[in-house]
């Protein structure tokens, strides 16, 4: 059986503002379960598609992780370019002005600091403002919507960033367009949105049983593996180490030259038993941290999806890390677009303040820490009257 996206759906009516000026944020990644390009469809469909607009990595879905894009025209389409993650992260009144609706179709992996979603607020915001509609074509939830599998931290608003605005949990088992509801009545947006829903999906379903070939989101999530370790590895951003960017395997391997890592796969494979696997390999990243040098890595495969929890996994991994490595270990600032100076790139991403003090404590009050601040109990009742599915 297959699943069919938001752009399946539509594609299937015939709306009344199919002739409307509609303005379109989407990248090359939004396709329908063929894998052709979303905006492709709609132009060839007759939708009057007037301008489009590109989230973080550009159209193209392949700019460098945290670079700025710039505008420009949609070979494809040939369709002008107005890039939301540069100059500006939200559409600005003159962008909407002659618009009547704005269309958003942008895949997403599950994860609150995957900064689609931001930009997916942000227009909702400038929606309101402008007092245009928003009709967002959703996309199942690639790492399932079970909410048993929800992970925080929880955001706390000190710790607001482009990487993650407002309270939510990182690993939230929701599609964009449920988190769009979500957000417009919770945040008092108010915005006049509208939900094309997805067909066949399940909660229980991962991408691998969708029956469509998997689409690469942005650089580095290449595939279904990388996008669901995402949630955990993407912490060693805030460290010295190469967490695959540079490689054929991003998200998929952690490393350094001074990794032990034989013996930490060891110790990986004896606590993880069951739930992953933990291989020692050597790699050349060519580009980020170890560019050109030889690490000595672990590479992680995952048995059982259902049960496997990466944040948690992830926060783990980064303390047995920095104890076994006293010297050689170091936190790391990580430059971004939307945070030039790099600072405090771990407690964004957890959504937590002082969040390093947390891997300097003794190991079981950090396995009760981090136990208590993954686990989520709140969450679901929170977001059950705008679930879709």
């Amino acid at each position: 059986m297959f699943v069919y996206f938001g752009i399946d759906q539509l594609l299937n009516t015939t709306p009344s503002w199919k002739k409307d000026k509609i303005g379109f944020i989407t990248n090359e990644a939004a396709t329908n379960n063929l894998g052709i390009a979303s905006r492709k469809l709609l132009q060839e469909s007759g939708y009057n598609l007037v301008k489009l607009f590109s989230p973080e990595h550009g159209l193209s879905a392949t700019g460098a992780d945290g670079e700025a894009m710039h505008d420009g025209v949609d070979e494809l389409t040939d369709l002008p370019i107005i890039s939301l993650y540069g100059q500006k992260l939200a559409p600005g009144e003159e962008d909407l002005d002659d618009l009547d609706i704005l269309l958003f179709d942008v895949p997403d992996t599950g994860v609150r600091f995957y900064t689609y979603l931001s930009t997916l607020t942000y227009a909702l915001e400038a929606c309101a403002k402008s007092h245009k509609k928003i009709i967002v074509l959703d996309r199942p939830n690639p790492i399932s919507g079970k909410m048993d599998l929800v992970e925080g931290p929880y955001l706390e608003e000190s710790c607001s960033s482009f990487i993650g605005r407002w309270p939510m949990p990182i690993r939230h088992s929701c599609t964009l367009g449920e988190l769009a509801r979500y957000f417009n009545v919770s945040r008092q947006i108010n915005a006049n949105l509208e939900i094309v829903p997805c067909a066949n999906w399940e909660r229980d379903m991962f991408q691998p049983e969708w029956n469509s070939s998997f689409v690469p989101t942005s650089p580095a999530i290449q595939c279904f593996e990388s996008m669901i370790l995402y949630p955990g590895l993407c912490l060693f951003e805030a460290t010295n180490l190469n967490e695959g960017r540079g490689t054929d395997f991003p998200f998929q391997v952690i490393g350094a030259p001074w990794l032990k890592n034989t013996a930490l796969a060891a110790q990986l494979n004896n606590i993880m038993e069951g739930e992953i696997t933990a291989e020692p390999i050597a790699y050349l990243p060519t580009n980020c941290n170890y560019a050109g040098e030889q690490c000595k890595g672990i590479r992680f495969s995952i048995k059982d999806y259902n049960s496997f929890k990466p944040v948690f996994f992830g926060m783990l991994l980064l303390k047995l890390v920095k104890d076994s490595h006293p010297k050689e270990f170091n936190w790391h600032t990580y430059k971004t677009s939307v945070n030039p100076a790099g600072h405090q790139h771990l407690d964004k991403l957890l959504g937590i303040p002082n969040s390093e003090a947390i891997f300097e404590m003794q190991f079981p009050q950090f396995l009760r820490r981090v136990t208590l601040i993954t686990t989520n109990q709140n969450w679901k009742e929170e977001v059950d009257p705008y679930l879709l599915y």
